[in-house]
């Protein structure tokens, strides 16, 4: 991996006994490829099926068997290379890793080395108060190992052979990112985009998404430390914990007047702790050479051009349109194009609508409920066209924001049609000036002594609302109630 360029943000350095230190991260993230068989078989990919029933002959690495590339696990990370702005090789050769384990039935992992499938891009990402550009490596195509099973037996080991052959990308980060929040901001926006391409459902706890995170650490200015890989950390909660357990490990011992050994470590987020697993390889202890049962791999620019013309509006550009074409603020267009999904809701609810009135009710009443029960917006009672309709209600007076609450919550339990919900129980706002006159006189007449203090003190009249509010059971028109108070009681 090459250092970084870029100076490390003050804040982020860790306080030792001897100093301030700087954490230095690179990131190898693993994704599992959305593709319904193997990258070298046909036996499928879907999870949760019974131990060892997608198993193919390839797959269990039976004599004379052959393997044949799936040519939509290549587009797919052609894809991904095109949403990370990245360089697509047309050119790439899949080699065999050479390491003996219990779920890895050939004895070798297919994967790529020299001459990976996409090289170098890039990804923004905001964490620690500014936006970084993290830059990628590389891409390359490899077939996952099985899943060793140890407690089934009290004397034996099973082995589960659906996950092997099944297609991976390994992402490689440049070790450029100097605090636990970017590492997890990089995976974040990583998995965003990954999902927004559908090229991988990024979920970590099915393990199609997990990250081997190199550390090491550095008074700052000084070349760069041995590094520790943590191995297959499977939650972006467990990827920042790690980081800080690790980078805080190898400053103790270096302030102690230790070395750092080159290893692969496990995280153990019960105990708060790294531990050793084994001395980290290099590349030579895998013996790396072309695999010679597959030929070299070569695209077309018309193969890769057809593939970026299909390419859906990535997250960074939607962002972009949805500040400017709907006058959202940062903040509030980050939240919803987190998800394709929620992007999608989003810009249905605002379609022919006040833009910045359809986030507020997406992003704090929807998205709020959603949350609270556990809901995915897959699933949400309450459809895009209904949320619109109840927009609809607000804008043109029908019904008050309060209301309008009232409203959301009977759709989200019983479902139907807003507007005809709000006309037979008889829930449409009271813009009668007369029957709101009658009211606020009524108040103002029993309620001397506080006229007297709203006349002294004008944000009284909030009392006043109040108590109208109340009377005409949320129905009255907040603006004309508001109105008719300031000139009864003569404030400005």
């Amino acid at each position: 991996m090459q250092e970084s360029a870029t100076a490390s943000n003050p804040k982020n350095l860790i306080e030792g006994a001897t100093g301030k230190w700087e954490v230095v991260i690179g990131l190898e993230v693993h994704a599992q490829v959305a593709s319904k068989s193997k990258l070298f078989s046909g036996a499928a990919t879907a999870f949760g099926a019974e131990p060892n029933s997608h198993v193919s002959l390839v797959d269990a690495a039976m004599p004379g068997m052959l393997p044949v590339i799936n040519a939509e696990c290549i587009a797919q990370a052609v894809r991904t290379g095109l949403g990370l702005n990245a360089k697509i090789n047309l050119k790439s050769v899949f080699d065999r890793k050479n390491y003996f384990y219990p779920d890895l039935p050939q004895g070798y992992q297919i994967s790529q080395f020299k001459q990976p499938i996409v090289g170098e891009g890039e990804i923004e990402i905001d964490a620690d108060g500014e936006t970084l550009t993290i830059g990628i490596e590389r891409l390359h195509l490899e077939q996952d190992a099985g899943k060793s099973v140890h407690d089934q037996h009290p004397d034996y080991s099973y082995v589960d052979l659906n996950r092997s052959g099944v297609a991976l990308m390994e992402i490689v980060s440049k070790p450029e990112m100097r605090s636990s929040r970017q590492a997890q901001a990089y995976v974040t926006k990583l998995r965003t985009i990954l999902r927004y391409l559908g090229t991988s459902d990024g979920d970590m706890e099915k393990g199609n998404l997990r990250a081997d995170v190199n550390v090491s650490v550095r008074k700052p200015g000084d070349q760069l430390g041995t590094r520790c890989e943590i191995k297959n950390v499977n939650s972006i909660r467990f990827i920042g914990q790690a980081i800080e357990t690790e980078a805080r490990r190898q400053i103790d011992i270096l302030e102690a007047g230790g070395k750092i050994d080159q290893e692969t470590r496990l995280f153990d987020p019960g105990k708060g702790e790294t531990r050793s697993m084994r001395s980290k390889e290099e590349a030579h202890d895998y013996r790396y050479f072309p695999d010679p049962d597959l030929l070299p791999l070569e695209l077309t620019m018309d193969f890769v051009g057809e593939l970026e013309a299909s390419l859906p509006e990535l997250p960074d550009a939607k962002k972009q349109r949805f500040t400017q074409e709907f006058g959202l603020s940062d903040y509030d267009a980050t939240v919803l194009v987190a998800e394709r999904a929620s992007a999608d809701y989003f810009e249905a609810v605002a379609s022919g609508r006040d833009g910045k009135v359809a986030a507020n009710w997406v992003i704090n009443e929807l998205f709020g409920r959603l949350n609270k029960e556990g809901k995915d917006i897959a699933d949400s009672p309450v459809s895009a066209s209904q949320l619109g309709a109840i927009v609809d209600l607000i804008s043109s007076n029908t019904i008050s924001g309060k209301i309008a609450k009232d409203l959301f919550e009977i759709v989200w339990s019983e479902g139907g049609d807003p507007a005809e919900i709000v006309e037979a129980r008889g829930m449409k706002q009271v813009t009668d000036t007369g029957a709101i006159e009658k009211a606020v006189d009524e108040i103002i007449a029993a309620n001397p002594d506080k006229v007297e203090q709203a006349k002294a003190k004008p944000t009284m009249i909030g009392w006043f609302v109040g108590q109208v509010m109340k009377v005409s059971g949320g129905k009255a028109n907040p603006q004309a109630v508001n109105e008719i108070l300031k000139q009864k009681l003569g404030i400005e």
